[in-house]
């Protein structure tokens, strides 16, 4: 971090990092799209339809940096077809009363009047693969019409229209790569593909039955991230048993999110990728690509076993739309003070190198996203980033901690599970008087005992946190111990409580503040006024004798 710096820091987001839609379907210099192309492509005539068929008035398209080029064009054609047919009588919303008496009554939503409304979202606040419902708030939106990949993670507050968007695909190209992969017809194999090609699914698996191929399983899109196959259905046989999708190999069109990779390496055989970036000018014949997440499954175990010492955590929100996102918030924040570890909570918009690093006492991150944005390659941060998932196996000791190579994203998968309790309940009969002996031990220790650090293969030492439960009754306690407890002053504290961050500030930072008139004894006649320097800031004059510095 002492490092000099040829150039200003870059404050935006890696591409890397934030773009989720791990294969860009349109390159720098794609060709425009026709008007017929445009209207297939986007779904432009689906769109129309939906909205008609709805009570919607104020419509936010939310788009991807690569579709930003289309968005004018598609906002002119549905405009236009939204212009030819109006509004009916039914499709508005009718007083029931109103209703019943047998007169008509139109209520425009939300009070407005008016013809519906669109609106483009140019950026978005958080992953392009989520729905954007800060943005769309903003113009008091009433749904939003999500264009591109996308997470599907459910959204909380605001409804949401998903258009994957039709993209071209040679089935030929696709079927020759799979032969090629797969020479035994016999072989049990799952199809599937990005949500922008998951329409070629079900044409490329009927024609990989008529050459023979007959355990072949197509996946259909379904809404939800928690499933074995996220937002994609699964085999009957592995609804049933969720071991027997391990005979199964998997074959995806489009190359998918790292997070979607490692989460599938431990639940199928073998996972092959067929890339669709490859351009037609391009030398040789298109064929798949076995995946391997080894290294990456290493890495991510490493990082969490080096977190294990760690006693301050950072809770990064980089979502606000998910459903759920604050229930998650909670349950981390538990765990880790059960854990005897302090954690501070930070919503910093697009995570970046350069924000978090403003936070030196923290020394571990858990983002709180959706399952694609979860998993952020810290390589390029100071300290490491964990998920949700990751944490729990590193906030558990070292005896109790084993990883088969099962990983996950989806944070209901920890809301789901039984909460266990680092310290379980105290009975009523002696609550007040066993936790305030706990403040007091607390007091006269204040270094947890030292833990094995498998990172540096030495014994650490950390800060004693703060225990969970309720500040005791002083009244009912002795002067004695009353004067034992104040022995705790030495650390710094802030409401009576023994804040890690500021005796962090305390001990280690030069520079502690502006300082307050409350600290400074002042004398009674007050300080003696003195001349400054004056003049311009390329020069100034200290007294009338001296020459300008």
């Amino acid at each position: 971090m002492a490092a000099n710096l040829d150039a200003p820091p870059v404050l935006s987001t890696p591409d890397h990092i934030l773009d989720v839609a791990a294969g860009r379907n349109y390159a720098a210099g794609s060709p425009r799209l026709s008007d017929i192309q445009l209207r297939t492509v986007y779904e432009i005539d689906r769109t129309v339809r939906d909205i008609n068929s709805s009570k919607w008035s104020r419509i936010a398209l939310q788009f991807p940096d690569d579709m930003l080029k289309d968005a004018p064009r598609i906002f002119e054609q549905l405009e236009k077809g939204l212009a030819e047919r109006p509004r009916t009588p039914e499709e508005d919303i009718q007083d029931p009363s109103a209703r019943d008496l047998g007169k008509l009554e139109h209520l425009e939503l939300g009070g407005k009047k008016g013809p519906r409304k669109l609106f483009i979202l140019a950026d978005t606040s958080y992953g392009a693969c989520c729905v954007d419902e800060v943005a769309a708030e903003h113009v008091d939106a009433d749904v939003v019409v999500h264009y591109g990949r996308t997470c599907l993670s459910p959204t909380s507050r605001i409804p949401v229209l998903h258009i994957f968007t039709q993209q071209v695909l040679d089935s030929n190209h696709v079927t020759n790569a799979f032969i090629e992969a797969y020479s035994d017809k016999t072989e049990c194999v799952i199809l599937m593909a990005d949500v922008t090609y998951s329409s070629h699914v079900a044409p490329l698996s009927s024609m990989l039955k008529d050459l023979g191929y007959q355990n072949i399983y197509p996946t259909s899109i379904k809404h939800d991230p928690s499933s074995l196959l996220p937002n994609r259905n699964v085999p009957p046989a592995a609804e049933a048993d969720p071991d027997a999708l391990k005979s199964f190999h998997l074959f995806h069109i489009s190359t998918p999110p790292e997070s979607l990779l490692l989460a599938l390496s431990s639940r199928v055989s073998s996972i092959r990728i067929f890339p669709t970036g490859t351009r037609a000018d391009q030398p040789g014949r298109p064929t798949s690509i076995i995946s391997s997440t080894t290294k990456s499954l290493q890495r991510r175990y490493a990082l969490l076993t080096r977190l294990a010492s760690a006693s301050i955590f950072g809770i990064l929100i980089n979502t606000l739309s998910v459903k759920n996102y604050l229930h998650i918030v909670e349950r981390v924040k538990r765990q880790i003070h059960q854990a005897g570890k302090k954690s501070y909570t930070f919503v910093v918009g697009k995570v970046n190198a350069a924000k978090v690093a403003n936070f030196s006492e923290i020394e571990g991150w858990v983002v709180i996203g959706c399952w694609e944005s979860s998993l952020i390659d810290s390589k390029n941060f100071w300290k490491p980033i964990l998920t949700p998932f990751e944490l729990s196996l590193a906030l558990q000791c070292d005896d109790e901690r084993v990883w088969t190579g099962e990983w996950s994203s989806d944070f209901q998968v920890i809301l789901d599970r039984q909460p266990q309790n680092a310290h379980p309940p105290l009975p009523d009969s002696d609550k007040d008087e066993r936790d305030f002996t706990n403040e007091v031990s607390d007091s006269e220790e204040e270094s947890a005992p030292p833990e094995f650090d498998l990172r540096s293969g030495r014994y650490v030492s950390r800060p004693r946190q703060p225990r969970s439960g309720p500040t005791p009754n002083l009244q009912k306690a002795s002067s004695a111990s009353q004067v034992a407890k104040r022995r705790v002053g030495d650390l710094a504290t802030i409401r009576g409580q023994v804040s890690p961050a500021a005796e962090f500030l305390k001990s280690h930072r030069t520079w502690t503040g502006l300082g307050s008139d409350i600290d400074i004894a002042y004398e009674e006649d007050g300080a003696q006024i003195e001349q400054g320097q004056s003049g311009i800031a390329r020069g100034y004059t200290v007294n009338k004798s001296s020459s300008k510095q």
